[in-house]
């Protein structure tokens, strides 16, 4: 049997897997190199808002909206009640889902790069193999979320991911890691107080202000991230890898759990 990474990756496969059009690789976990992302699949929409409004009017109460697979590219969803919505798998190419309520939805194997969800209601919500690199999440609510998706180059400013797991994966790993992954991202003045981010990829990413108080970050791979004015009170750095990141101004350092036991911390800049 295959485990939950494992099923969820096929199951994206088979709904989106089309012929490589070269797109260098980000990560284990995405299939970007395989996916032409000029096909109609990821550029057009097979629904329209007013489809979606009036599916969920008639929808009977108890039941949701089944919206696996759908192509939903670019649609305005933005302010909108979707918290009865199933959209695993679903493409959301550059859609905008601005301050939508999305609490508790599935958003599993969805492709959403360059999509928009500023101020969204995310609580909850299970984001495992989702592709929103390039989005739009600031003042996006993430509280309690399952998080193993890729946020490369994503705007999250003053997102809120307090207790959220952005963990990898360790129970199947035949599709490669699956965690949460931040490359490039934009994480300035975002609270992450409580998280889970073991093992989360987080280069090159910037903390600035950001509220770490609590959080886990063993054994993820920190380099080149920049953690001026983070308060890291009770953060755990144990075997993080803080290569090249910028840890001489954090906020609490002193309170900070194993910061003497994170990797390459004679490579990490004090100042």
């Amino acid at each position: 049997m295959f485990g939950k990474a494992a099923c969820l990756s096929l199951i994206a496969g088979a709904v989106l897997l089309t012929t490589s059009i070269g797109v260098p690789q980000l990560r284990a976990q995405s299939m970007i190199d395989m996916v032409d992302l000029s096909s109609p699949q990821f550029t057009q929409a097979e629904m329209t808002r007013a489809d979606i409004e009036a599916a969920l009017a008639s929808l009977p109460e108890g039941e949701t909206l089944n919206l696996f697979g759908k192509a939903l590219n670019k649609l305005d969803l933005s302010g909108m009640d979707l918290r009865r919505v199933n959209f695993q798998a679903a493409r959301l190419m550059g859609a905008t889902l601005a301050k939508a309520n999305l609490e508790g939805v599935n958003l599993d194997s969805v492709w959403a790069l360059n999509s928009d969800w500023t101020g969204a209601n995310l609580k909850g919500a299970s984001l495992f193999g989702t592709q929103l690199i390039g989005a739009k999440l600031d003042g996006a609510d993430l509280t309690g979320a399952r998080v193993a998706g890729d946020f490369s180059k994503a705007s999250m400013k003053g997102a809120r991911l307090d207790g959220a797991d952005l963990s990898a994966d360790e129970k199947n790993q035949s599709m490669g890691l699956m965690r949460g992954t931040f490359k490039g991202t934009n994480l300035e003045g975002a609270s992450l107080r409580n998280a889970n981010l073991r093992r989360a990829l987080i280069e090159f990413t910037d903390l600035n202000g950001a509220d770490l108080t609590g959080a886990s970050l063993a054994g993820s791979e920190l380099g080149g991230t920049d953690f001026t004015g983070a308060n890291v009170d009770g953060a755990d750095f144990d075997e993080a890898d803080v290569n090249n990141a910028r840890i001489g101004a954090m906020a609490n350092a002193g309170k900070a759990k194993n910061l003497d036991r994170a990797k390459n911390l004679d490579r990490a800049f004090r100042n």
